[in-house]
């Protein structure tokens, strides 16, 4: 026997949602449900984000390594800029512009500027592929522990380290070595 689907709800009786419109009792609760249900939905897009973001930090880092070990580092080092160009045409042919020449050495820069996979899997919960994209040019190794760790320490947005970055390199003293007479 086949039930149409306006006959199964009559028998199934209203539902919660239904109930609630009628019963101004159930109104808080459907209200606090949708509440808790919303949060629940928000944080784990959240998750799902900060999760892709991490594994995209560690894929550049990856690549950028790879590259460094089997090209840049090898005995093809002399050839290496055109074996990045080649490698960096037929990635883009197959998965797309995020594998441009431009950014296969960001991921080398990457891959240089931070040479441990424990750091780099640390940060990464914290700094996205922008954050590090702006500390690896950095030019000195403390600038670019020190900034990183401030993103990470005070949760920086990647404006505020280029405006933070940005002051310091313009040699404006943040310490003097005594205090003005």
């Amino acid at each position: 026997m086949v039930v149409s689907t306006a006959r199964y709800r009559a028998l199934q009786g209203p539902s919660l949602l239904e109930s609630a419109m009628t019963d101004k009792r159930l109104i808080p609760v459907v209200s606090r449900l949708v509440k808790d249900l919303s949060g629940l939905i928000e944080t784990t897009r959240w998750q799902v984000a900060r999760a892709v973001d991490t594994g995209l930090v560690l894929h550049n880092w990856k690549i950028g390594r790879r590259l460094r070990q089997d090209v840049i580092a090898g005995p093809r080092a002399s050839y290496g800029e055109q074996i990045v160009s080649t490698v960096s045409r037929q990635l883009v042919e197959r998965y797309g512009p995020g594998y441009s020449h431009r950014n296969l050495l960001h991921m080398l820069r990457f891959a240089d500027a931070f040479t441990d996979e424990r750091i780099v899997s640390t940060l990464s919960r914290y700094l996205g592929w922008s954050h590090f994209k702006e500390v690896i040019y950095l030019d000195d190794r403390l600038k670019r522990d020190f900034y990183a760790e401030m993103c990470r320490v005070e949760n920086w947005s990647v404006r505020t380290l280029r405006l933070k970055s940005a002051a310091c390199c313009l040699s404006v003293p943040l310490f003097r070595e005594s205090p003005p007479n």
